[in-house]
């Protein structure tokens, strides 16, 4: 019942992201598509091109929106290229998105080619997609560094971002505002590795997970 009920949720959830996201903006880029003849006619070409290049825009951020439902879904590079390409591209695609936080990735060692397992990859990616996320919606930063170290035995991923920070011991007792790193650390602890969190006030937060590759 309570997988039925988690299916659901789910469910609803890609639902309203759809309907809230792309579908309200390519509503828009339908109304705006009528408007363009009008304002060629009425109050000509520079505005016109104006409309044109806000029209664009709206198309591109209905296409953010799509590829983000979908890598939330599972990012079908994954299967096909790997956990680092699609890290890179996933990262890339969401700093030209946000513009003003500028995003570095770094793998260590000869990790551009080497597949794990699919349940490493897919959990790696995650992870790194929840602590952006939380950096990009929580933090204020203008900086966040993302580097893999894939070895024999252990994949190492950190997270490091310039913002706010928060206080940690407040955020355990808060659940509301830890929930994102309670989901990292129960996925983390279906891996049998760990996550260590370091954050203060002022000074940025950083996190470190280590997986062990021998499940």
């Amino acid at each position: 019942m309570r997988i039925i009920e988690a299916q659901e949720e789910e469910r609803k959830r890609v639902s309203r992201e759809i309907h809230d996201g792309p579908a309200q903006m390519l509503a828009n880029v339908m109304m705006r598509s009528e408007l363009i003849e009008r304002i060629f006619r009425d109050r000509g070409a520079e505005d016109g091109f104006q409309e044109i290049k806000n029209l664009r825009q709206n198309v591109r951020n209905a296409l953010y929106e799509v590829r983000r439902i979908i890598y939330d879904l599972r990012p079908m590079a994954l299967d096909d290229l790997g956990l680092i390409p699609t890290l890179r591209k996933y990262l890339y695609t969401t700093e030209e998105y946000n513009g003003k936080v500028k995003i570095h990735f770094q793998c260590i060692g000869d990790t551009e080619d080497k597949r794990l397992a699919p349940q490493f990859e897919v959990a790696l990616f995650r992870l790194a997609q929840e602590a952006v996320s939380n950096a990009l919606k929580h933090s204020g930063s203008e900086e966040i560094t993302v580097k893999v170290e894939i070895t024999k035995d252990f994949v190492i991923l950190m997270i490091k971002d310039n913002g706010k920070g928060f206080d940690l011991k407040e955020a355990k007792e808060t659940k509301n505002k830890s929930f994102g790193l309670l989901g990292m650390k129960e996925r983390v602890d279906l891996l049998e590795g760990t996550m260590t969190i370091d954050s203060k006030i002022g000074l940025g937060t950083f996190i470190m997970i280590k997986v062990p590759l021998s499940l």
